[in-house]
């Protein structure tokens, strides 16, 4: 993996939420500082909801990063934040031997962004 290819900035965010009386609360975070990453999109798509029939876009990335102590600590309950978009993490999967990390996630697109 070559410095280059590392071309974007991304922040992972955690939920340091809690659970009260009324339920979960989600309290999304920054959760380290910005690193480099590589990303590479896989497909896009259209979905309709439940919710009034209100259909939406979604698209399917693949990131890169190099492994750290920080990056192997990153789960599919974090999420990535890359270009304004916040992506829901669904898949982290070792490159090489300790070289990298790559991590599929899904991000909805709004119409407008």
């Amino acid at each position: 993996m070559r410095a280059g290819d590392l071309d974007r900035r991304v922040q992972f965010r955690r939920d340091f939420g809690s659970v009260g009386p009324l339920g979960q609360t989600e309290d999304w975070q920054d959760h380290g500082t910005p690193i480099w990453a590589r990303r590479r999109d896989m497909s896009d798509r259209d979905r309709e909801t439940a919710i009034a029939g209100s259909i939406y876009a979604e698209i399917a990335s693949r990131f890169v990063v190099r492994s750290t102590q920080f990056t192997r600590n990153i789960t599919a309950k974090d999420r990535l934040v890359e270009g304004g978009r916040e992506f829901r993490i669904t898949g982290i999967k070792e490159i090489g031997r300790c070289d990298g990390l790559e991590i599929t996630a899904i991000a909805r697109v709004d119409h407008g962004t």
